[in-house]
């Protein structure tokens, strides 16, 4: 049954000005415009930014009318198509962040472009792994939405509303499916998630609850493990599960103050045990061989294609789950240690996630 979550662009007219639940406030971007003053590091992350904004000022946007890359191996011209396109996804985030930065209106100027041409072309599918690759866009769009013209919030709004609605509506999250409780789930969540904070509407609200803590019961286990673990036998996937999870719970904590990081969901699991379940294979105290047992048939169709990343028996990376620790560390800077003992760098290592949780919450670590 379709379940009727609908937001209509003409009650979204209210949250003009209202303050970033998703990117960064205005308070929060005049510290990272110090941190970039004062620090080198910092100021070198920013510059790969701007580096993509200017090559994106002369560039065209490149929309594709629906993003197809799910179930598709590599090579496949479909999924080519689709990863060139959202390519766009990067730059839009770019041009914004650097219009923040900057104060230099062209690259808002182009940040719209990339937005409308994609608001004008690009369909919903319902895809959450399809769907997922917009990310960049929505947050990119939320650090520029309260600059823009009515007209311009409302065809984006539109566009990110249809987005949201078929997640709500997605076949994937029909009872029985394990799509219904594996990542795919997770990264349907994060997406309504996002896009309800960015058109600032709290029609989505109760859903958001209600999903949310569904899907910590049933994909995360109390010892820390995941479903995705488990079926894919990949730390990979259990990454995979907990990256889209902790922004969905990153953006509701901006939001409304709400924990659920160390919230403990009715079968005894949180977010916070499945980090500490990776963080061993991190620090390298633990290793796992990758998808030796995954009971995903994609799974062997993907190493069959000689795709690099799904080679059964590959010793997992450490350094691949420092994303997963690095927004952990939003919430506990306790997990600056581990990364910094996955990187190469050490206590030098720096990504832009922590650079964002310290310009939110200045806890880090001067480098």
């Amino acid at each position: 049954m379709k379940k009727t979550i609908v937001l209509s662009a003409l009650l979204l007219s209210f949250s003009l000005g209202r303050a970033q639940q998703i990117s960064l406030t205005e308070p929060e971007i005049k510290t990272l415009k110090n941190e970039i003053k004062s620090k080198a590091p910092v100021k070198a992350l920013y510059q790969e930014f701007y580096a993509t904004a200017a090559d994106a000022l002369m560039q065209a946007p490149n929309p594709i009318e629906k993003v197809r890359s799910q179930g598709l191996l590599q090579g496949d011209p479909i999924k080519t198509a689709s990863l060139k396109a959202v390519e766009d996804m990067s730059k839009i985030y770019a041009l914004a962040l650097v219009s923040r930065v900057s104060g230099e209106k062209k690259f808002r100027k182009k940040a719209e472009e990339y937005l409308t041409a994609w608001a004008g072309l690009n369909q919903a599918t319902g895809d959450p792994i399809d769907e997922t690759k917009l990310e960049d866009a929505v947050t990119g769009y939320d650090l520029i939405r309260a600059e823009l013209t009515t007209d311009q919030q409302a065809k984006i709004d539109n566009w990110l509303i249809k987005i949201a609605d078929s997640e709500v509506n997605s076949v994937s999250a029909e009872p029985g499916k394990s799509t219904a409780k594996n990542n795919w789930n997770s990264h349907r969540i994060k997406m309504i998630a996002l896009i309800s904070r960015v058109v600032h509407s709290s029609n989505y609200d109760v859903y958001i609850k209600e999903e949310l803590e569904k899907q910590l019961a049933v994909n995360l286990n109390a010892d820390g493990s995941s479903f995705d673990f488990y079926e894919r036998d990949a730390l990979h996937y259990h990454i995979y599960t907990l990256e889209p999870l902790l922004k969905a719970i990153i953006a509701l904590n901006r939001s409304n103050n709400s924990n659920y990081f160390d919230f403990i969901s009715t079968s005894g699991s949180s977010v916070k045990k499945s980090v500490d379940f990776l963080v061993p294979f991190v620090t390298g105290e633990k290793r796992h061989q990758e998808f030796l047992n995954s009971k995903v048939a994609f799974d062997k169709a993907r190493a069959n294609n000689k795709e690099k990343d799904y080679q059964p028996g590959a010793d997992f990376v450490p350094s691949k789950g420092i994303v997963v620790l690095s927004l952990a560390s939003y919430f506990d800077e306790t997990y600056l240690r581990p990364i910094y003992k996955a990187s190469i760098k050490g206590e030098a290592y720096l990504d832009w996630q922590l650079v964002l949780n310290h310009v939110r919450k200045p806890f880090l670590q001067a480098n």
